[in-house]
């Protein structure tokens, strides 16, 4: 079992996603988690655990309410290799949102069990999942189904630890999203 710190994007953000979510479905992409056969809600991961204490979610969120949380602008489609490839669509790393990843590990440091170090600065590629544990000939047809994707401003709408497994989530903040500009 594993905890991540998930952040959770707002009801326009959240419809694109799982709108490509449906394309890949018709071609035959499964958009579930082929490990644990659940769907997640669209987001970006800050971080990976064994496990994030109650003392730690209390000082993450304490931390958080004082950050600015930028928009996260999900324009790249790419692909993890591997035994458990993945297709993504990849979050620009501007300054202001590697600073929140920064922060959430100033956070995490040395209070985590065991952390994830794809998850860690320097390592971190932010990103929403759109396929896991595919085989190769469907990351080709999700390219296929999804090039050229039209990037998604996703503003976050809530901060929350899930775990992994069980989809089971702690919300850790709740932000108010403002409407879209027209």
């Amino acid at each position: 079992m594993a905890q991540a710190l998930e952040f959770l994007f707002d009801g326009e953000a959240d419809a694109a996603v799982r709108g490509l979510w449906r394309e890949l479905e018709r071609a035959g992409v499964p958009s579930l988690d082929t490990r644990t056969h659940r769907r997640h809600r669209p987001h970006v991961s800050f971080a990976v655990a064994g496990g994030i204490p109650a003392r730690t979610r209390e000082a993450l969120a304490d931390d958080l309410r004082l950050l600015s949380i930028p928009s996260l602008w999900l324009s790249t489609l790419s692909a993890f290799p591997g035994p458990d490839s993945v297709l993504m669509l990849a979050a620009v790393a501007d300054t202001e949102l590697l600073a929140v990843h920064s922060a959430v590990h100033d956070v995490l440091a040395k209070r985590v069990k065991s952390p994830s170090a794809y998850y860690l600065p320097g390592s971190w590629v932010p990103h929403c999942t759109l396929a896991q544990g595919i085989e190769p000939e469907q990351v080709v047809a999700g390219f296929a189904a999804l090039y050229p994707v039209t990037p998604i401003r996703a503003r976050v709408s809530e901060v929350a630890v899930v775990d992994t497994h069980t989809g089971e989530a702690e919300t850790l903040l709740r932000l108010t999203v403002p409407p879209p500009r027209n």
